[in-house]
């Protein structure tokens, strides 16, 4: 990865901020090279669970699916949200898993119980969205990608969904 330069950076958010508000607003308001500063923050931020031992499944259950290993990665998370239920990125993470495994029930609840716990996060909302897109409720997926969109407005997977989305919804009452 690499660090914009000190210059281009958000003014008063520094590049090792861990104030989870500011980063939110710094990032509504960012332009794209900005949000993506921002985005690296957040995901860090989101990704600790004040634990190593939970920290290390989170990693493990993530490098799990990076290598196609979904039952691992099932196995890894599940241990995760039994000993870390408060902690929201296993949920959502555990939900990628269930959802790389086609088992979009479990991934909805595993979102519903992420967002509980963090409702800002953009990318369980757009998760979320995909789901609801899957199951052919446009409607719903639309309203999930513009809230995403409303928290990261450069966020390029929402934008295409909306983009994608726009021509059916338009014309029909929200």
């Amino acid at each position: 990865m690499f660090s914009l330069p000190l210059a281009a950076q958000t003014p008063g958010v520094p590049p090792d901020s861990t104030d989870e508000a500011a980063l939110l607003d710094a990032l509504a308001q960012a332009d794209e090279g900005e949000a993506q500063r921002i985005d690296r923050q957040l995901q860090a931020l989101w990704s600790k669970s004040g634990s190593p031992a939970m920290d290390l499944l989170l990693e493990r259950g993530r490098d799990a699916l990076e290598n196609n290993d979904t039952a691992a990665a099932i196995d890894h998370l599940t241990a995760l949200t039994d000993h870390a239920p408060d902690f929201a990125e296993g949920w959502h993470a555990r939900a990628s898993a269930w959802y790389d495994a086609e088992l979009l029930g479990p991934a909805l609840a595993d979102l519903e119980r992420s967002l509980a716990l963090n409702p800002d996060n953009y990318n369980a909302i757009y998760g979320l969205g995909a789901i609801l897109e899957q199951l052919g409720d446009e409607r719903s997926a639309f309203l999930a990608y513009g809230r995403a969109q409303a928290i990261h407005p450069h966020h390029a997977d929402v934008i295409e969904a909306l983009d994608r989305l726009r021509p059916v919804i338009d014309g029909k009452e929200l």
